[in-house]
């Protein structure tokens, strides 16, 4: 591992108006910064709950250093994904909750009506920080203003024992479904399965199973948000995932956000999708077994389909205030300073590389190239869709997402509940109900 520390990427952080350039990315201009928090301003920050300690304690320990600097007081909370989703909802039902929560994926836009609009915050961490990357925009934007500011992605790579991959007759890791399929099915052979989660994971299970979709040309609506999921590039996927469920390890039907971890950390798993959190874990724990299998693993993005091109599904992080809150200056000024470079460079050390950058500066922290292995994290949100794709994202696209339609279709007919056929007309007329209402 490169030799760097926090005080090396503090002082890089300091340099933020010199980004390099590149395919996409917006040339860097002068960026400036009126905004004054309210008097004896309070807010409550709710955000979605660590996988890796050292990460929110970074957090927090910036947190408190924002409230020294501008005497706005924090409360700060986490909750898991799957239970900030409801209380976002009810939060802006009821006028009453949280100032500001920080979420995954579309969430504020099935309501964003009632969320302050942060385009000044947009537009200055865009300005100052080389544009912001088109997936981002994406989920950050309601028509022509910002409604939400992405914090990244927690980056979902393959995470695979190398020393499994080459007892397979793989020296390399496949590039594309089909070479996939086989490392899977020789690893089955050798009794080292690979374990992709099927049950109501928001992060690995939405991430793999609309990788899946997408790579085989399926999509659950197109350009005019209209439902095409019960189509033949559909089937195909529920066919190609058909053959891969059978390789993995048994329960995954089951699996939340945490089984994979546990189980590849116990030796149970090959290969799964995750953050770089398993392989942080393991690095940093102090059993000498989940050491050695933190040495033997390698990350690599998800394989290309017949589609020909990178179709990943990424847990985008998104920060939103909502307009009931008394202090919406001490909010956006709250994201303007964890969004800053120095900030949040020493966040994604603390974190190593557990969330992908929104903002191609970011690109320059040490920490992505301090080992080979946190490499593959650092570009997630250039080889992703968005979750509404090929239509809008809004409310019935985050519905959709939320009601997990695609992991369920997958789900059932790997699980031999229905044919393929039966599982994508189901999965349409799900779709249906958000998209028609």
């Amino acid at each position: 591992m490169s030799d760097f520390n926090r005080r090396d990427v503090l002082k890089a952080g300091l340099g933020a108006t010199a980004v390099l350039a590149g395919p996409g990315i917006v040339p860097v201009r002068a960026a400036t910064w009126t905004n004054t928090p309210e008097p004896n301003a309070s807010i409550r920050v709710l955000r979605w709950k660590q996988f890796i300690q050292a990460e929110y304690d970074k957090f927090a320990e910036l947190t408190k250093k924002f409230s020294e600097t501008t005497g706005v007081k924090v409360k700060l909370e986490a909750e898991s994904w799957e239970d900030i989703r409801p209380k976002a909802a009810v939060a802006a039902n009821v006028g009453a909750g949280p100032d500001l929560i920080i979420g995954t994926l579309d969430d504020p836009h099935k309501f964003p009506e009632k969320l302050i609009d942060v385009t000044d915050v947009a537009d200055y961490l865009g300005a100052q920080y080389g544009g912001w990357y088109p997936v981002a925009e994406k989920y950050g934007k309601k028509g022509n203003g910002w409604i939400a500011i992405p914090q990244g992605a927690t980056g979902g790579c393959l995470n695979y024992r190398i020393s499994h991959m080459k007892a397979a007759g793989f020296q390399e890791f496949p590039k594309d479904t089909a070479g996939f399929l086989k490392l899977c099915q020789a690893l089955k052979k050798n009794n080292t399965p690979a374990g992709f989660a099927l049950g109501h994971a928001t992060g690995d299970a939405n991430g793999w199973c609309q990788w899946a979709l997408w790579a085989f040309g399926g999509k659950v609506v197109n350009e005019k948000n209209e439902v095409v999921i019960d189509s033949p590039e559909t089937i195909a996927a529920i066919e190609y995932v058909k053959q891969l469920y059978e390789t993995f390890i048994p329960g995954v039907l089951s699996w939340n956000d945490s089984n994979n971890n546990k189980a590849f950390l116990n030796g149970e798993l090959s290969l799964t999708l995750n953050g770089i959190s398993i392989w942080t874990v393991g690095k940093t724990s102090s059993d000498p077994k989940q050491q050695e299998i933190a040495k033997d693993m390698d990350h690599a993005p998800m394989p290309i389909g017949p589609v020909g091109k990178p179709t990943e599904q990424q847990n985008i992080l998104v920060a939103y205030g909502y307009k009931y809150s008394k202090y919406p200056k001490a909010v956006k000024e709250y994201i303007k300073f964890m969004w800053d470079k120095a900030n949040y460079d020493a966040w994604e050390v603390a974190s190593n590389g557990y969330v992908s950058p929104p903002l191609p500066a970011y690109n320059d922290n040490p920490v992505w190239t301090s080992d080979p292995k946190i490499t593959p994290y650092r570009d997630c949100l250039k080889r992703c869709l968005d979750n509404g794709y090929a239509g809008d994202l809004g409310y019935a696209s985050a519905a959709v997402m939320g009601d997990f339609v695609v992991v369920d279709m997958f789900a059932e007919a790997a699980a031999g509940s229905v044919t393929p056929k039966q599982a994508a007309a189901r999965a349409a007329e799900r779709a249906k109900r958000y998209y028609q209402s």
